[in-house]
């Protein structure tokens, strides 16, 4: 039975073709996933084993930096790190030195202005000389490093990237105006953020503290262990020193370089499970086409199986044979898929490198696990997808080899079928409503959940709705395409399982691309109503790295020529009765021409008083309304009681509780500033555009975006991130495509007598040819439609958990123009996938054909 299994394999090699190409296109994509997961890692690894070779003990102050949680909170905390804690910690016994480090965001823009790294990797430094003039931890390739105010060295990558040499003026900025600076140096880092493609700039301490700290801190005090202290030891002693200290954190290099691995670890984990849901999705629809594949190999050799029945195989061996060769067609496909894989995994870091470039890169890692998953899965998911197969073969019976054609499914069967696919789907409808009604994550995952019933609900529903949604089509084929339109439709509905097999690979890939396709459009125009409703400032002004804009920068965009009204948009947290809140400082003179509270009660301009305003919610859960008081603590220490002023319905634009930035400043000594809103004069203009950047002081890591801007930009991203979910799931589309070329052809194969019969009384080559295309468009088109109607609705769902939490209200929009390509790319598929078997069909002997046994 095994050589007979074998000898199959050799017989129908053409037809097994696609079935072992479309598991190497899913298996390859699952070996390219843990080859590019493993590389990733293992180069992040490798760039932080490298930072931290001259660290024993790391003292790092928490609270320091301007987008520290501190300062996000308006708090000015007192520098507790100082060249004084330097100088103590560096006389310690088993210390054999420390640096005063100074760390933060610092922007270096290229010629033509813009930052040369992305603002999250753009980083500032301090260059420390020893008694040599030169700093060990960043030797000098070119030039000097800098010694005074005015002065700059930048690593050597990012000089070259820039196109600047040794004496070229740069400008340099942190969250204030921008400075010009004279590059004396370039220098070589083993920083893992420069390995990845970031951006460090060296100052001297004293100016590296001016613009990222404040004068005199350090972020951080690296320490030396002398020869023969264990690092250990010496944390004891510091915690020691430090004992007196608060919000300063203690760190080993082992503890630091855990830390960071684990970091690396969780998001590696994070990037392997979302790339392996796609490729679980390829392999998913490949089992579509192995199902098929075997099916009709089974019922072309009912004969064939039923004369071994009949000189004595038994069924356990029958099924045996059938697994067998599901077995070799697995673990072949699976080993090409291996070998594939290499390229998909290089193919994957590349377009993840483009779109994340802070990404560390290293060699691929082709790993012995990566080796036994692929194998492991591609033969496994091969051989129980040809189970089924295998149990229909062994049930055949040795009197069938006086018969022929096709045993048709029993009424029983398809009864059973329909019955308990139609449950699934009725529960998972139900729990992608309740997951609709639920906001947040809980939502998402309960509509997860319900989106995989309703999935394999509808796959068992298929053959069901194939005849009454595929003679929908029927007055058209026929109008257009006569005979050969006819008998397409009549050959599609057919075989309702075979259909419903052959269109359930592209159902699957259509629902998915059309829910993301949905939700995107969708959440693409709330975001667009709710900053045109809400937000009437021209532009809005912030931080690319959402730092904290300095209040010299606000001070001058204020007084620039042509701005008609601008407000800092500052943040701090009070605690209002027994309840920690954020609130949002605004100017109370100029806040209603930029912003439209919808009032529920009281008066927008209480602000000017000095009042405060609260959101619906706030005023629900605190039991507040126009003209209560409320006691509050501020970050100064101090308490005090404000009026409630108005209560206005929540908004995504505007924070819960609304204050003048008067009473904000009053009670920190630096507050944050995350934003600034202004019009100008003629509102959104070229010109204007000019004018706040030049108030801005020209720097690179601002951004100053007028209202289109910003919904282009969330457009955009969102534009983005489909782009990347569609090219991820093109795999699982490729093998659909796969699905109905070998569909098609096995079923010309299986029809050599009707074709024949068809030829010999006057159809014509074209007639066949035709017949074979519409067949394929039609079962394409079905799939595809039943794929965009589930997805519609699920995305409804998704849509509805958005409400409230993210956005006030997320209506489900159609993208009709979209939705129409892609019933079009459907249809040009079934079209692709239908050549070769029409061709074939169209060549077949008319003779030959109908004398076919």
């Amino acid at each position: 039975m095994y050589r007979t299994a074998l000898r199959n394999l050799l017989a129908h090699k053409g037809r097994l073709l696609m079935t072992t190409l479309a598991i190497m296109l899913s298996t390859a994509f699952v070996a390219g996933t843990w080859i590019f997961s493993d590389s990733a890692k293992l180069a992040a690894r490798n760039s932080i084993t490298t930072s931290y070779d001259d660290v024993s003990v790391l003292v790092s102050d928490i609270r320091a930096g301007h987008n520290s949680a501190a300062s996000k909170k308006g708090e000015k905390p007192p520098a507790q790190l100082t060249a004084a804690t330097v100088k103590e910690l560096s006389a310690l016994p088993g210390v054999r030195s420390a640096r005063g480090v100074v760390s933060g965001f610092l922007g270096v823009a290229d010629k033509n202005g813009d930052l040369i790294s992305k603002a999250g990797l753009s980083r500032g430094a301090n260059y420390v000389p020893d008694a040599s003039g030169k700093d060990p931890r960043y030797p000098i390739v070119s030039g000097r490093g800098p010694t005074r105010s005015g002065e700059i060295a930048l690593d050597e990558k990012s000089a070259q990237r820039a196109g600047y040499k040794v004496g070229d003026s740069v400008r340099i900025a942190s969250n204030g105006p921008a400075e010009e600076v004279k590059l004396t140096g370039t220098f070589t880092t083993k920083e893992p953020m420069v390995t990845a493609g970031g951006t460090l700039a060296l100052l001297d301490t004293a100016n590296a503290q001016r613009l990222m700290l404040t004068s005199g801190q350090f972020s951080a005090v690296s320490l030396k262990a002398k020869s023969g202290m264990p690092e250990n030891d010496l944390l004891k002693e510091v915690k020691g020193d430090l004992a007196n200290a608060t919000d300063l954190e203690l760190q080993t290099s082992v503890q630091l370089n855990a830390e960071q691995a684990e970091r690396v670890s969780q998001s590696g984990h994070s990037l392997r499970v979302m790339l392996m849901f796609f490729a679980a999705v390829a392999l998913f629809v490949s089992l579509f086409l192995i199902v098929n594949t075997f099916v009709m190999l089974i019922t072309q050799r009912i004969k064939e199986l039923a004369l071994l029945r009949a000189v004595g195989a038994s069924r356990s061996q029958i099924a045996r044979s059938v697994l067998t060769e599901a077995l070799v067609i697995g673990f072949t496909g699976s080993v090409g898929g291996l070998l594939l894989g290499v390229g998909v995994g290089a193919g994957l870091r590349a377009l993840l490198k483009a779109v994340k470039p802070s990404m560390p890169t290293g060699p691929l890692v082709f790993s012995a696990t990566a080796v036994l998953v692929t194998l492991g899965v591609g033969t496994v998911a091969t051989v129980v997808s040809a189970l089924l197969p295998a149990v229909r073969a062994s049930r055949i019976p040795p009197v069938a080899a006086m018969s022929s054609g096709d045993q048709p499914a029993t009424q029983r069967g398809l009864l059973v079928r329909n019955v308990f696919g139609g449950a699934l789907f009725v529960i998972g409808t139900a729990v992608v409503l309740v997951g609709g009604s639920t906001q947040g994550a809980a939502g998402l995952l309960q509509i997860a959940l319900g989106s995989g019933l309703c999935t394999v609900g509808l796959l068992f529903l298929l053959p069901m709705l194939s005849r009454p949604v595929i003679a929908l089509a029927a007055p058209l084929l026929v109008r257009l395409f006569r005979s050969p339109g006819k008998l397409a439709r009549l050959n599609a509905v057919r075989n309702p399982r075979r259909t419903a097999t052959t269109a359930g690979a592209l159902a699957v890939g259509l629902t998915m691309i059309t829910a993301m396709t949905v939700v995107g459009a969708s959440v693409t125009q709330a975001v667009d109503q709710t900053v045109s409703g809400s937000l009437k400032a021209d532009y809005s002004i912030s931080m690319a790295n959402s730092e904290t804009l300095s209040t010299e920068l606000t001070e001058a965009v204020q007084k620039a020529s042509g701005v008609t009204a601008a407000s800092p948009v500052s943040y701090a947290y009070w605690t209002m009765g027994k309840t920690s809140r954020q609130v949002e400082g605004l100017d109370a003179d100029s806040y209603l021409k930029l912003v439209t509270p919808t009032m529920n009660s009281g008066s927008a301009d209480a602000l000017k008083q000095g009042r405060i305003l609260v959101s619906s919610t706030v005023a629900q859960a605190a039991g507040l309304s126009a003209g209560s008081t409320v006691r509050v603590s501020y970050p100064d220490k101090s308490t005090g009681t404000l009026t409630v002023g108005g209560v206005f319905q929540d908004s995504k634009v505007l924070s819960t509780v609304l204050v003048p930035n008067s009473v904000v400043n009053a009670h920190q000594s630096e507050p944050y500033i995350g934003s600034m809103l202004v019009n100008g004069e003629h509102g959104a203009s070229d010109a204007m555009q000019k004018v706040l950047e030049a108030a801005t002081g020209h720097n690179p890591a601002i951004e100053v975006v007028d209202k289109a801007g910003m919904q282009a930009d969330f457009s955009s991203s969102i534009t983005s991130a489909l782009n990347l979910l569609y090219l991820l799931l093109g795999m699982s589309i490729l093998v659909a495509c796969l699905g109905v070329i070998n569909t098609m052809a096995m079923s010309v194969a299986e029809r050599r007598r009707e074709i024949g019969m068809l030829r010999a009384i006057g159809m014509d080559r074209g007639g066949v040819k035709r017949m074979i295309q519409l067949e394929s468009v039609v079962i394409s088109l079905f799939g595809a439609a039943t794929g965009m109607i589930l997805g519609t609705f699920l995305a409804s769902g998704v849509n509805r958990t958005f409400e409230g939490a993210q956005l006030d209200s997320v209506p489900t929009i159609l993208p009709y123009g979209r939705m129409l390509l892609f019933l079009l790319l459907a249809g040009l598929v079934g079209v692709i996938a239908a050549q070769w078997p029409a061709r074939q069909a169209a060549r077949l002997d008319i003779l030959g054909s109908i004398q076919t046994a």
